[in-house]
């Protein structure tokens, strides 16, 4: 299925070097080039693309805007294009499924464009599964509790695949299945993995709705382990156990969450 495709940009030579490079890509169709803000909130409401390669920096309504402009309608994925890497927080923060700096490399295009395959890939499929379960509400009304209560487990499709961290001045995008555990303190979450320790200003209750419970569980009132990286369980006293990890880092599993733990090893 194509990825239909507009690209904005204020500069005619940065529209053809982008589009020269996507040509690369056989399901990227482009089916609009706008030069401004204004020209993009009309086409992207008209013609419902799937994604926008966005220039930020633009006179009038800036990348920004734009964004702001469509909040009236299902949005595309967005994909910022700029010179300028200082507004790679703010791209982020707007949701963004990636941040380009000009001029854009192929290599680093191809991972933008396999992010993006990937995010719509979940998106299509979410969309099916609530257009099929519609059909059935109208079809058999009954059918649709009955069908939702027997299926416990959550849809992989809901959760985070990669986390964006803003540490120590930079953005640091980690995929979920690296995390080896995360520790709260406060409002404020240490992200492990094999290589780095990170820093995550966002609740636990939050960060936990972001993640897949078959897979991230909480073993304490402020640690969450990822399951698929214990190595063994070791018995400790009181009814209390340690979990060795991949690392060999050891993890406390308090009495409370024993049983919830267990379940899932």
């Amino acid at each position: 299925m194509p990825i239909t495709t507009i690209i904005v940009d204020d500069e005619p030579l940065a529209i053809q070097g982008l589009e020269l490079r996507l040509q690369a890509f056989d399901d990227i169709e482009i089916v609009e080039r706008c030069a401004n803000g204004r020209e993009a909130i009309r086409a992207i409401k008209t013609l419902k693309p799937d994604l926008v390669f966005l220039d930020i920096q633009m006179p009038g309504f800036d990348g920004f805007s734009v964004v702001s402009g469509i909040a009236d309608v299902a949005p595309p994925l967005f994909v910022f294009v700029t010179a300028y890497q200082q507004h790679a927080i703010r791209a982020f923060e707007a949701q963004a499924v990636d941040y380009l700096l000009k001029p854009v490399e192929e290599d680093r295009l191809a991972a933008t464009i396999e992010r993006v395959r990937q995010r719509l890939s979940e998106k299509r499929s979410a969309e099916e599964k609530n257009r099929l379960q519609g059909l059935l509400a109208e079809l058999a009304p009954g059918a649709v509790t009955e069908t939702m209560t027997a299926s416990e487990a959550p849809a992989a499709d809901r959760f985070e695949k990669v986390l964006n961290i803003k540490d120590r001045g930079q953005i640091f995008r980690v995929d979920v299945d690296d995390i080896e555990r995360i520790d709260a303190a406060g409002d404020y979450m240490c992200i492990y993995t094999a290589e780095q320790t990170l820093i995550l200003r966002e609740t636990m209750k939050d960060l936990e709705k972001r993640l897949d419970p078959r897979k991230f569980q909480r073993i304490h009132r402020s640690t969450i382990v990822n399951l698929d990286n214990i190595k063994s369980v070791k018995p400790h006293t009181n009814g209390e156990c340690f979990l060795v990890l991949a690392s060999n880092a050891q993890v406390k599993v308090s009495r409370s969450y024993r049983d919830v733990v267990a379940r899932f090893l």
